[in-house]
């Protein structure tokens, strides 16, 4: 039987799948719109994507290394609530693609999710998360990774729990002091490497805030701008990593233990669950409730 426009729109109504989804459903269930529902239901395609619209903001960051080349990624896995992040296929699943990730190399999540999760199998990525969908069920994404590649520099990582995730890349020092200055990035959130890397636009906006706060004071001008100057240059210190004191000793800054070392931070990635998205607000108790009464 020929599938048509009108029963992929109809399958799509009814499940929530994506056209490419329904379309091919239909196809292999020769037209049978029952047939395809079920084939789905059974796949776990349907249930993910009556899912997918649920807010995700929980979850995992991975971070793993392969040993021969170095390269080294850093993933962020989500699920709606901090309890599935615990559980161990969850868990498994964000290993497998990072490893997948390792392997193939791909240049964006869109090609990730095509891609065969494993070499020994012809099921996908996004085919594993909607079947892990199905099974926990609870909305599962894969927000966002990085791929750090080996070009020689020395590569420190480290992860607090499984809940904020950095790779710093260095030229110099000992893993030692790689792994240590990823510690410092995990606790304190620099923007970027030096006051260099920052936006003028960044600047500027905070120039402006400034000089706001220190007109209210109604100081004289050249004290107002002594005032500007000495503020611009804490916060500029307190956002990049070189002029951060160093969390294991706040007498040293990062800077000056790099130099000591005679290292350089070349450049950073940092990882926290769920940072920019919406959180869940719902309160399980009234959910619970509200299943029931449906029930």
């Amino acid at each position: 039987m020929q599938v048509t426009a009108g029963m992929v729109k109809e399958l799509r109504e009814r499940t929530g799948a994506g056209m490419m989804d329904c379309k091919k459903a239909l196809q292999e269930a020769g037209g049978d719109i029952e047939a395809a529902i079920e084939a789905m239901r059974k796949s776990g395609v349907a249930k993910a994507a009556k899912k997918a619209g649920r807010i995700a903001a929980e979850g995992n960051i991975v971070i793993r290394q392969n040993q021969r080349t170095g390269d080294t990624v850093i993933l962020e896995v989500n699920s709606e609530t901090d309890f599935v992040a615990k559980d161990n296929n969850f868990k498994s699943f964000g290993d497998e693609v990072a490893s997948c990730i390792l392997a193939n190399h791909p240049a964006s999540v869109e090609v990730l999710m095509e891609m065969p999760i494993r070499r020994n199998t012809r099921r996908t990525v996004e085919e594993t998360r909607q079947q892990l969908v199905a099974k926990i069920g609870e909305n599962i994404s894969i927000r966002r990774f990085t791929l750090v590649q080996n070009n020689g520099s020395k590569l420190g990582t480290y992860l607090h729990g499984t809940r904020i995730g950095v790779i710093v890349s260095m030229h110099g020092g000992n893993d030692a002091l790689a792994k240590d200055i990823a510690m410092h990035i995990a606790a304190s959130k620099p923007i970027c490497v030096a006051e260099k890397d920052l936006s003028p636009e960044l600047i500027r906006k905070e120039k402006e805030i400034l000089i706001a706060q220190a007109q209210d004071t109604g100081k004289p001008p050249e004290i107002i701008e002594k005032m500007i100057g000495g503020r611009l240059n804490k916060f500029l210190k307190e956002i990049t990593l070189l002029g951060q004191p160093f969390v294991k000793d706040p007498d040293l800054t990062v800077g000056k233990l790099l130099g000591d070392a005679e290292a350089k931070v070349n450049h950073f990635i940092r990882y926290e669950v769920g940072e920019g998205l919406e959180k869940r607000t719902d309160n399980f108790a009234e959910e619970v409730m509200a299943q029931a009464r449906g029930a």
